[in-house]
């Protein structure tokens, strides 16, 4: 059986639908608390595309014949019951999404920046803990969604998470140090440390897939019916970039960088990031710890908003790209480069959607709710 950790997400529910249509003839368990729903509820925000309930969700998709999916409300910060999930279904593999993924609310203040980290590192210890405690050590493959933003800004190449180091003394080959620049960021390198620690000690099999920034508002599963939606947050907390320039365009705001706008960062859309995982979930790494770089194209916020502009007219639309102050300390002409060739190689559609693709098809799919981008335009402006 398949596991999925952060069920209910973004990613995750996607992911879920896929599964149950790739794996027909296994059981799909997914497992939520349900806490993006209540953050993003907190910050005075909703999803733009409205989200059913879970029951709803699942009872939807069985009717096209989904039949495989199930569902369970936990916390995995909870030892004794990620514990209990682990011996009861003894997953070949588990897809490990769940965290508190937004670096902005991970800043608002200290408790929130505690909670981020103990969140999400206390779930993977969980995890590698309850993988060895149940000796599932030879049976189960962990993938864990990390994140690119582990590695910095270096002014070189970045590699698939080892990197080849030569001093006056030796050489050798090291993990990536993490360089991250957010509470939030830093939390996955404390996964990936641990990842790659219980892999040494146990023997573990461990994906660790760094994933890029995610655009998209669905997936051909999502698209099959309203329920089946996932969400989309364009507010200051938990809207990437491309989501809070839709959410602007579709206000009739103008478009706002910070700065010049022309830093290079790595980029996925929603369906490859979806259709990657769903691979992973077949995939049969050596009984050690690998490390690939979930990403498709580097783009740069200008190019984010010159594409959001260009989707616009096509919708009838005009707005304007302003560029304000800069609240963040970055290097704001970084050109980014960074290896994908093992995730292109295992894991990755022949054909990736293109930015200008996964742009304009978002922009279409949000029309019908610009009502809720003007309701809700404080939340991102």
């Amino acid at each position: 059986m398949i596991l999925v950790t952060g069920a209910d997400g973004y990613i995750g529910w996607p992911l879920m639908l896929k599964l149950s249509r790739t794996f027909p003839e296994e059981r799909v368990v997914g497992v939520d608390h349900f806490g993006r729903r209540r953050w993003v509820e907190e910050i005075g925000s909703v999803s733009a595309i409205p989200i059913a309930s879970m029951d709803r969700r699942l009872k939807t998709a069985r009717s096209f014949g989904m039949r495989n999916l199930s569902f369970i409300e936990a916390d995995l910060t909870n030892y004794q019951r990620v514990l209990q999930l682990l011996k009861t279904f003894q997953p070949r593999v588990i897809l490990h999404m769940a965290a508190q993924p937004a670096a902005p609310y991970s800043h608002l203040h200290a408790p929130l920046a505690h909670y981020t980290q103990e969140n999400n590192n206390q779930m993977c210890r969980n995890l590698v803990w309850g993988i060895k405690e149940c000796g599932l050590e030879r049976e189960t493959h962990l993938v864990e969604t990390t994140t690119t933003g582990v590695y910095g800004a270096p002014n070189f190449t970045i590699p698939e998470g080892f990197i080849e180091v030569e001093t006056a003394t030796g050489s050798d080959t090291i993990p990536y140090p993490g360089m991250a620049t957010s509470w939030y960021h830093m939390s996955k390198v404390g996964d990936i440390n641990n990842l790659y620690l219980s892999s040494k000690m146990w023997g573990l099999t461990i994906t660790d897939l760094r994933t890029a920034i995610v655009f998209g508002t669905g997936t051909e599963e999502t698209r099959l019916h309203p329920d089946l939606t996932t969400r989309f947050d364009f507010d200051f907390y938990f809207g990437v970039v491309a989501n809070r320039f839709c959410a602007q365009m579709l206000a009739g705001h103008p478009i706002t960088l910070y700065g010049k706008g022309a830093q290079k960062k790595p980029m996925i859309a929603l369906e490859d990031a979806v259709d990657s995982l769903a691979k992973a979930a077949s995939y049969s790494p050596p009984q050690t710890f690998q490390v690939f770089n979930q990403m498709t194209l580097l783009a740069s916020p200008k190019q984010l908003a010159e594409e959001v502009q260009q989707a616009g007219r096509e919708q009838g639309l005009k707005t304007e790209v302003t560029h304000i102050a800069n609240p963040r300390k970055e290097n704001e002409t970084h050109q980014m480069k960074m290896e994908n060739k093992g995730f292109q190689h295992h894991f990755l559609a022949d054909q990736p959607v293109s930015l200008r693709e996964g742009i304009s098809r978002m922009v279409k799919d949000l029309m019908p709710y610009r009502s809720v981008f003007h309701e809700y335009k404080d939340r991102f402006l």
